[in-house]
């Protein structure tokens, strides 16, 4: 998926708390859930995985 100007904001908040990004992108689902335990575990997973749901949707 091509990236637009929506996805700059959403990316500033991937990089700053993971879980913000995910819920601007996906709303309250498992993929939120998924993004708030990867953030725990490592703070680079979580941010690896915010990015990968930001492109992919």
């Amino acid at each position: 998926m091509p990236i637009t100007c929506t996805d700059i904001p959403k990316f500033i908040c991937a990089l700053l708390l993971p879980p913000i990004g995910v819920w601007m992108e996906k709303g309250c689902g498992a993929d939120l859930v998924i993004n708030i335990v990867l953030t725990i575990l490592g703070f680079i997973p979580g941010v690896i995985h915010a990015c990968f749901i930001i492109c992919w949707y």
